[in-house]
């Protein structure tokens, strides 16, 4: 614990740890959407959380997606407006391509 009564911060996660603990597709589909997400811009920032990675854009950490990995299947938010998410349940690559819609429009909003 830390001097506020928190608990201080453990070992840095990965990505690969998320990935370490998904079957496929959900590990392929991951990976596909990582790639994307990240070559949608320089300003965008993954930040890797116990139980999900975060994507948002620029220093002020405007978030438009969020991903949180289980064992088969990933359930995708997407910022589809100043106080809405949509919200996905992903256990296919078919569900991919429209996916990758929704994201790059939440990236341009946002």
């Amino acid at each position: 614990m830390s001097k506020f009564g928190l608990y201080s911060e453990g070992p840095k996660l990965s990505v690969e740890d998320h990935l370490s603990r998904l079957d496929e597709p959900a590990k392929s589909i991951l990976q596909e959407l990582r790639s994307f997400v990240l070559s949608l811009g320089s300003n965008v920032i993954e930040e890797v959380r116990p139980h999900r990675i975060v994507y948002a854009k620029s220093f002020n950490f405007r978030t438009f997606l969020d991903i949180e990995p289980a064992i088969n299947v990933l359930a995708v938010s997407i910022k589809t407006a100043p106080r809405g998410t949509s919200k996905h349940m992903i256990n296919s690559r078919e569900q991919v391509r429209e996916l990758k819609d929704l994201i790059q429009q939440a990236y341009t909003r946002i």
